[in-house]
C-alpha cells in the first residue's frame, strides 16, 4: 500500500527516503486525482504560505479536505501541522486557507525565524511505549508552529519546556512535560486525533523512523522492515556518530 506525500515544496523527498528505509512505497502527490490512489499521506514541513499558493492552484484544497473527512489517516510536519489545524495565527496577510481537521490553534512562527531555529530532547512516552527506543525524540524546529490550545478530543504526544535559568526547576518540569498544562514556559509540539498526526518538528530530518513507523501503524501499514529492533539499532548507532546540534531555544 502506497503512503502519498505532498511535494509541492518543502522536505517531500526527505519523507519519501524516511519510508523507504523502513519498506514503504511513498508517492509524490501534486494533484487532486492523486489522491484516489494512496492509503495514507503526509504534509510535509517547508513554507506554509508558499505551499497554500501552490495548493490553491492546482485545487488541491477540497480533494485533501475530502480525503480527512474520509477518515484516512494523514500526519502534517511542521508546516503540514499548520494546514491541518482548525485554526492559525500569526500569519501573515491575508492568512492562507486550511485543510483543517486538528481540533487545536497554532500559532504559525511561534518560535521566530530561521535563526531561531534549535534542536532538543523531546519526552515521547506514547512513540516509546509503541515503537520502542528511549523516552526521548531528537526534536528538529525550524521557524516552527507551536500548538496553544486544544480541544477535548486531542491527544497531546510531546510538549517542548522552554529552558529555565533555574536548573532544578527545568529538570522538574522536564520530568512532568505530560502532566500539565500549556503556558509560556510550556508549549504543545506534536497531538493526535483520530486519523490525524500533527508535529511541529522534523521527524523526517533525523535517523530516527520511530514517529514514521507509528503513522504507518495509524493507516493500517506494517511492514517487517519497520520492526523497533531494526529502528533502535540503526538509529543510535548513526546518532552517536554524526551530531551537529543547532541552539537551542530561548525566550
Amino acid at each position: 500500500m502506497a503512503v502519498g506525500v505532498l511535494s509541492l515544496q518543502g522536505s517531500f523527498n526527505e519523507h519519501i527516503a524516511a519510508l523507504r528505509k523502513i519498506g514503504v512505497k511513498g508517492v509524490e502527490i501534486r494533484k487532486p486525482e492523486q489522491l484516489q490512489n494512496i492509503t495514507a499521506l503526509i504534509i510535509p514541513g517547508g513554507e506554509s504560505t508558499t505551499m497554500a499558493k501552490l495548493a490553491e492552484y492546482h485545487n488541491l484544497f477540497p480533494a485533501l479536505r475530502d480525503f480527512v473527512k474520509m477518515g484516512k489517516p494523514v500526519w502534517g510536519t511542521c508546516a503540514g501541522l499548520i494546514f491541518l489545524a482548525n485554526k492559525a495565527i500569526g500569519q501573515k496577510s491575508g492568512g492562507q486557507d486550511l485543510v483543517g481537521g486538528l481540533d487545536c490553534t497554532v500559532n504559525r512562527n511561534f518560535f521566530g525565524g530561521q535563526l531561531q531555529s534549535f534542536e532538543t530532547e523531546l519526552l515521547v512516552p506514547e512513540i516509546a511505549a509503541t515503537e520502542g527506543g528511549p523516552s526521548t525524540f531528537r526534536g528538529v524546529f525550524i521557524r516552527a508552529p507551536a500548538v496553544l490550545e486544544v480541544g477535548p478530543e486531542v491527544q497531546v504526544l510531546a510538549y517542548y519546556s522552554v529552558p529555565s535559568n533555574n536548573s532544578a526547576e527545568s529538570k522538574s518540569n522536564s520530568e512532568n512535560q505530560l502532566e500539565t498544562p500549556v503556558s509560556k514556559e510550556r508549549v504543545i509540539v506534536a497531538i493526535k486525533q483520530g486519523n490525524l498526526l500533527g508535529t511541529a518538528f522534523h521527524p523526517e530530518l533525523t535517523a530516527d523512523t520511530r514517529w514514521h513507523s507509528y503513522f504507518l501503524k495509524m493507516a493500517g501499514v506494517v511492514t517487517e522492515q519497520s520492526s523497533n529492533s531494526i529502528i533502535k539499532e540503526e538509529y543510535f548507532s548513526d546518532n552517536r556518530q554524526q551530531k551537529n546540534d543547532l541552539p537551542i531555544f530561548q525566550w
